[in-house]
């Protein structure tokens, strides 16, 4: 009742107003009812663009109701201005605004269609047709357009904005043919924790069906070669894994074994074959969030991970560049700059960087706090370094966002694409511009892609007479370039880094694997790829799965340590040390397939009892599934005996701590003191019984002596 009740008052004060006049103010509550009911969709606009006055421009869509009661009086019509744009500022503020007050003045009365009543739940197509003489178009440009749905001829239910170009062929200032690179990006973030083990399944939805990276291959299959990619290549690494049987860690935690993924492998194939004829760059590594790690203090993880890119980029194709990098957002600063720069030894250093238009503005667009300048600069400039300048490449945002429409748009496919057409159109015709300026488009780096949208934009490029689609590494710098204001890096993009909080369990699970490299002789750590994968830029919105993943990274590298450890340690397998001083061995053993080299540094807890000596001047050395001993020299301090402990840790050869320090318990017997009082007493009898028993033989003699010298007597 109360919604019939308000559609007889909008009718009633309909009736009094001129079919010519739009919407008075007091009028948009009173319809808000009947205008949520109305939808309106643009499906097509022919031709791209208009070149004659004459050239008839047809527009279709449908109307639809979805409300629950018919709406009578209904008519679509199209609203138009004569004054084209005065800049692509002007454009950006016309498709932002959805208010009345900015449509279009002027109203069709010749573009229209009407509509007696449209049934609940039903839907009617309509056609418009239109020329830009009818519209008093008269110099090449960009114009507002828009189709309304009105009821009674004054209340808008719905309406719709787009642009319309003309593009007469003759005319006092025609266009320049302007380069433009297209980048597309294949980047995901990190499936797996270590190198065997996956921490969810959902790589393999992501490449069937409508998957985001299924949908990435079928952009690939159709674009020209002209169109640049930016692929990570621990992404195709992931993918690599899953072409054999692999593990994916579950809900409880233990990782289950599955046999290897045909979507995998024709999914790889697929992607070799698409991007064979492309220019495509590698991102460093998983793509880590060099900002971060620069300011944190991690300065060897971005040269390790241009390194492995450049290793890695092989699963993809030969010719694959690393000397480009694209920050996450196109944010960097001049720190992050110099890591990149200097690169690793022996790997290719960064000459080139992506960026965004906030990262490094013009000098005009900085003084007036705005990202769009009053005339299009050209993408391509130079930054300094301490390896001195790098290309810097500005992708442009307004033709950026084309690719990217906002989510449920209704027609948003046709609207992209006039938005295209008119702001490339715009460029080509600002002031001053006297020749080619080359221009940047790319969506964010893990964009949810329309094939259809990219498709329809990619063959709209190809017919347009003021652009040429041209591959990102032909971008050179002009000689006339637009000043720009330098590196700019706010607070704001500083908060959206991966956090010290974050990155302080990463450094720790870097250091001691890189230990666990270092004690076999190896200068990169096996685990370097797990490292740079917990450092993605992925992590940056979900920081609670990244922390999940390096717990488990942290697991593997523990084991990997722990590989090689002190044994018969424990309170109750003690060691003893009889006498006062000696010798007491500790062994340690290496369950790894490698030989390793490891220093013993041992200490006593009890001085007062024991003492240890060690002089290890060479390191230990121990085959692989072998067990190496050293010999502990050691001193008991305390007559009485009992048991000491000490501590035994091993160590590198820089003397860092490998793996946990372990106890040991010598137990000292005392028996030193003790055996030489039972020696000395010992010594005292037997000398005692020996000059007993002379004596006895002396005073024997003597007897015998005297006896006879009585017979002798005697006789």
């Amino acid at each position: 009742m109360i919604r019939k009740a308000t559609l007889l008052a909008v009718l009633s004060a309909a009736l009094l107003v001129p079919s010519t006049v739009a919407a008075a103010p007091g009028a948009a509550a009173a319809s808000a009812a009947a205008r949520q009911g109305i939808d309106l969709t643009l499906t097509s606009v022919t031709p791209d663009y208009a070149t004659e006055r004459a050239t008839e421009i047809k527009i279709t869509g449908t109307v639809r109701n979805s409300g629950s009661v018919a709406t009578p009086g209904l008519r679509v019509r199209v609203r138009y201005s004569s004054q084209r744009f005065a800049d692509r500022a002007a454009m950006a503020a016309y498709a932002d605004d959805t208010t009345t007050a900015t449509q279009p003045p002027n109203v069709s009365t010749q573009s229209s269609m009407v509509i007696s009543e449209l049934a609940a739940s039903a839907s009617q197509d309509f056609e418009l047709t239109m020329t830009p003489a009818q519209f008093g178009l008269t110099s090449f440009g960009a114009y507002p357009l828009a189709v309304e749905v009105v009821q009674w001829d004054a209340v808008q239910l719905a309406s719709q904005r787009t642009f319309l170009t003309y593009a007469p062929a003759t005319g006092q200032q025609q266009p320049v043919r302007n380069r433009l690179a297209l980048v597309l990006p294949v980047i995901d973030q990190p499936r797996r924790s270590d190198d065997g083990t996956f921490v969810d399944d959902e790589l393999g939805a992501e490449l069937t069906g409508k998957g985001r990276l299924a949908d990435l291959a079928r952009i690939a299959e159709i674009s020209p070669s002209s169109v640049t990619w930016v692929v990570d290549p621990a992404l195709f690494d992931d993918v690599q894994a899953m072409t054999k049987p692999f593990r994916v860690k579950t809900g409880d935690g233990k990782p289950e074994e599955r046999p290897a993924d045909a979507a995998a492998s024709q999914w790889l194939v697929g992607m070799r074959a698409a991007l064979a004829d492309n220019p495509v760059i590698a991102t460093p590594y998983a793509d880590p969030d060099v900002t971060a790690l620069a300011h944190r203090g991690l300065d060897r993880q971005p040269g390790r991970a241009l390194e492995l890119a450049a290793k890695k980029a092989a699963l993809i194709k030969s010719d694959v560049s690393t000397s480009t990098y694209w920050p996450v957002g196109g944010m960097l600063d001049a720190d992050a700059l110099d890591l990149l720069a200097v690169g690793a030894p022996g790997a290719t250093r960064v000459g080139k960087v992506l960026l965004d238009p906030a990262s490094l503005p013009t000098q005009q667009a900085a003084s007036a706090a705005t990202v769009l300048p009053a005339v299009t600069p050209d993408a391509a400039t130079t930054l300094d370094t301490v390896m001195g300048p790098v290309t810097a490449l500005v992708a442009d945002a307004e033709l950026s966002h084309v690719l990217e429409p906002t989510p449920g748009t209704r027609g948003s496919i046709l609207l992209s694409r006039q938005r295209f057409i008119a702001e490339t159109a715009m460029i080509s015709v600002e002031p001053g511009q006297t020749r080619a300026r080359s221009l940047v488009m790319a969506p964010s780096r893990r964009w949810n892609p329309s094939p259809t949208l990219v498709s329809t934009l990619l063959k709209t490029a190809g017919k347009l007479p003021w652009l040429s689609l041209t591959p990102l590494d032909s971008i050179k710098v002009p000689r006339d370039r637009v000043p720009r204001a330098g590196l700019t890096y706010s607070d704001r993009d500083r908060k959206q880094e991966l956090s010290g909080k974050y990155l302080e369990p990463v450094r720790e699970v870097a250091a001691q694997a890189q230990l666990a490299a270092e004690v076999t002789g190896q200068q990169q750590s096996s685990f370097d790829a797990a490292v740079l994968r917990l450092a993605s830029s992925a992590w940056r919105g979900d920081t609670k799965a990244g922390r999940a993943v390096t717990e488990q990274v942290s697991e593997a590298v523990k084991d990997r340590i722990g590989k090689v450890s002190i044994t018969g340690a424990g309170p109750d397998q003690p060691r003893t040390l009889a006498g006062s001083d000696g010798e007491v061995p500790i062994s340690v053993k290496n369950e790894l397939s490698t030989p390793v080299s490891l220093y013993v540094d041992v200490k006593s807890d009890d001085p007062g009892l024991l003492e240890t000596h060690l002089p290890q001047l060479e390191p230990l050395q121990i085959d692989g599934e072998q067990s190496g001993t050293v010999q502990i020299p050691m001193t008991v301090t305390s007559s009485g005996g009992g048991d000491a402990s000490v501590t035994v840790q091993l160590r590198t050869a820089d003397g860092r701590a490998y793996g946990e320090p372990v106890k040991l318990i010598v137990r000292t017997t005392g028996y030193t003191g003790i055996a030489l009082v039972i020696v000395g007493g010992a010594l005292t009898v037997m000398l005692a019984a020996v000059v007993t028993r002379i004596l006895r033989r002396r005073s024997q003699r003597r007897v015998a002596r005297a006896a006879r010298t009585r017979e002798s007597e005697a006789i």
